[in-house]
């Protein structure tokens, strides 16, 4: 059994010590804002936080993660708060959204150990594959979400959390659709 951190919460994996900690976070804690896209570590989009260093998720196995601290974008913000996931909305970055998860994570890491990255440090240390080609606008968010985090800049309001699926479920009315024998 493989003992860890997972967003805040200590977590006990009954898996085999090799399961990659990709498919630990999908299949067995349902946190599936963790992508599988390569699972070879090149494109990014099963990046997490481990010990405050972005970590390709496919690579790392369960027994590397032992007494460690994982964080994936379920855990970043409850309600899209952080500065990184403010920024990404505001710019408009997302397209397909895929890769998404991953370049946030990679992002707030680069920042929480960069305050004031330069455009060849975000380069640098973005290595994840967007497919959509959203580079220039992760860029802006980027540099956006540092001017925050410094307190230079205040963006208006965080994203909107999702809609719970009673609440959606609930708003939708009935729909009065005749039947064939009428």
């Amino acid at each position: 059994m493989t003992r860890f951190s997972v967003n805040d919460r200590p977590v006990e994996y009954r898996m085999e010590p090799d399961t990659p900690l990709l498919w630990a976070l999908r299949d067995a804690s349902n946190l599936t804002g963790t992508k599988y896209g390569c699972g070879t570590g090149d494109c990014g989009a099963c990046t997490v936080d481990i010990d405050g260093e972005a970590i390709r998720s496919c690579l790392v196995t369960i027994a590397e993660c032992e007494g460690r601290f994982v964080t994936t974008i379920e855990g970043l913000s409850k309600d899209r708060s952080h500065p990184v996931q403010q920024a990404w909305v505001a710019e408009q970055v997302p397209q397909c959204g895929f890769c998404q998860s991953g370049m946030i994570m990679a992002a707030q890491a680069l920042l929480r150990q960069n305050k004031r990255p330069s455009a060849a440090d975000i380069d640098e240390a973005m290595t994840n594959i967007c497919r959509c080609g959203s580079y220039p606008r992760i860029r802006t968010a980027i540099a956006h979400a540092a001017r925050v985090m410094r307190g230079d800049e205040v963006i208006a309001a965080a994203p909107p959390p999702g809609i719970n699926p009673q609440d959606a479920a609930a708003a939708v009315p009935a729909l009065n659709i005749p039947s064939n024998s009428d």
